[in-house]
């Protein structure tokens, strides 16, 4: 595979060039409790864009707005050649209802409020951050695309939202010649893999371009943790680790440590490292545009970058992907079958080439 950060692919259905790995920057600050201090957060910034990277992930209230905040500072000087992306929708302050959710008011409040953070007149990208279940899907096209026409966001994007409610958007903005959506924000990795299911292959009929977060599932596709933390004494998800946060989610089992032993076997194999592994598994999927990569420390970033040097074998490829596999599930089992085939096709050869 042998990829470098320079080798920029599209984004969804737009012309904008994007790194292979973007810079997740959620751990650009320490309000949250493991986040990274700002000369540190510096240095991050800094090898990623000197090694040509220029995809930057934050959202509004990311480490309570620092995160956004670093941005603007380190990017003052480079601001034209980075595509930077940032999400609205979560809560902005407690208490008040109209400080989150995807409504009108929220979007146009927490773009402005971006764009002072970020020190910048425009927003590359601008992703829907968590669907609310309450706001019409025309309210927020039509929100996302008057911002496009001022000149404040260039391209609009969505994250954590049903399938069918992200292909009916697309669809609706394509009818009335609102801004088309371009990318579609996911977790997904070697443990998280039901976006298979209808989410890539939504993206891919509708022109988004995929990408994953948490692509080592917090951690847990590092290697760092064993069967010896999943009995220890279980602590509260608010103590400032990884692991109780993990234990709290729901993302830290027995099926989780099977399929990282598996990733720790062919890091082994390869000579490099499980979070090597467990990226490059994500990047050699063709309907990933850019995973995003959430280092705290230089070393952890270094670590993550020599992803874009490891090749997988097929005989590995299969192993992981056997080890991981999560069923197709309704209707895309019943569909495969054999029975399917027999009742809708017969005997007859049809070939498709999509």
């Amino acid at each position: 595979m042998s990829l470098t950060l320079d080798t920029y692919r599209l984004l969804g259905r737009a012309g904008l060039r994007v790194s292979p790995l973007a810079l997740g920057t959620a751990t650009f600050g320490t309000e949250w409790g493991w986040g990274a201090e700002q000369d540190e957060a510096r240095k991050l910034f800094d090898r990623y864009v000197e090694g040509g990277g220029n995809f930057i992930d934050t959202a509004d209230t990311y480490t309570e707005g620092s995160s956004e905040r670093l941005l603007g500072e380190f990017t003052r000087d480079r601001r034209e050649s980075l595509v930077l992306a940032t999400k609205y929708t979560t809560l902005r302050r407690p208490g008040d209802p109209n400080s989150g959710g995807s409504h009108r008011k929220n979007l146009f409040a927490s773009v402005e409020a971006s764009l002072r953070r970020l020190r910048t007149d425009y927003i590359d990208l601008l992703y829907l951050h968590v669907w609310d279940f309450t706001t019409s899907v025309e309210e927020i096209l039509r929100g996302m695309d008057d911002l496009v026409r001022q000149g404040k966001v260039l391209y609009v994007a969505i994250c954590n939202a049903p399938a069918w409610q992200v292909s009916r958007m697309q669809a609706i903005a394509d009818l009335r010649g609102w801004s088309p959506l371009v990318a579609l924000q996911i977790e997904y990795n070697l443990i998280e893999r039901t976006g298979e299911r209808d989410l890539f292959p939504m993206a891919r009929e509708m022109g988004l371009g995929v990408i994953p977060y948490s692509p080592l599932a917090g951690g847990v596709l590092t290697g760092k943790y064993s069967r010896a933390d999943l009995t220890a004494p279980h602590v509260a998800s608010d103590d400032g680790t990884r692991r109780s946060f993990n234990l709290a989610l729901g993302t830290l089992t027995e099926r989780d440590i099977a399929i990282a032993d598996v990733v720790k076997e062919v890091a082994t194999e390869l000579g490099h490292t499980p979070a090597q592994v467990g990226l490059a598994w994500t990047l050699q999927n063709p309907g990933v545009t850019a995973p995003i990569i959430g280092a705290r420390t230089p070393a952890q970033l270094e670590d993550n970058l020599g992803a874009l040097e490891v090749d997988l074998t097929a005989a590995q490829l299969a192993r992981l992907d056997e080890a991981s596999a999560t069923g197709p599930g309704f209707p895309h089992a019943m569909l495969a079958s054999d029975h399917i085939r027999r009742v809708t096709a017969g005997d007859l050869k049809i070939e498709t080439r999509r």
